[in-house]
């Protein structure tokens, strides 16, 4: 077993409290048919959430992520998924459990951007 593998089966049995709720509403093509993955190995990363069908990955970010070595970080994730074909949506944590409606939409919104481009 890779260890990409190993570190996405540890990272779902240790999910937050956002990237729960929000893979409630994503799983089982909950988000308008649209396959999702939690935790899903892509390009030598663990992308939190992946429509592998559309190109997306959706990364939920705690607050933690506005730190300048963080955004580094994210940036170089980011341009490494881009460059295995997928588009990052990130999304803070505080969106998803304050606003779990609107991320629905805007998830639902680069699906449809990234399947009809």
């Amino acid at each position: 077993m890779s260890q990409s593998t190993e570190r996405a089966r540890a990272l779902r049995r240790q999910q937050t409290a956002a990237e729960a709720r929000l893979w409630r509403v994503l799983r089982g093509r909950g988000l308008n048919g649209f396959k999702f993955r939690r935790q899903w190995p892509i390009g030598g990363f663990v992308a939190d959430l992946a429509c592998i069908e559309a190109g997306l990955v959706v990364e939920v970010d705690e607050a933690t992520h506005g730190r300048p070595s963080e955004l580094r970080r994210d940036a170089e994730r980011s341009d490494a998924l881009a460059r295995c074909g997928f588009e990052v949506l990130r999304i803070p944590n505080a969106d998803v459990m304050g606003n779990l409606e609107g991320v629905r939409e805007t998830i639902l919104a680069a699906l449809e951007r990234r399947v009809h481009v």
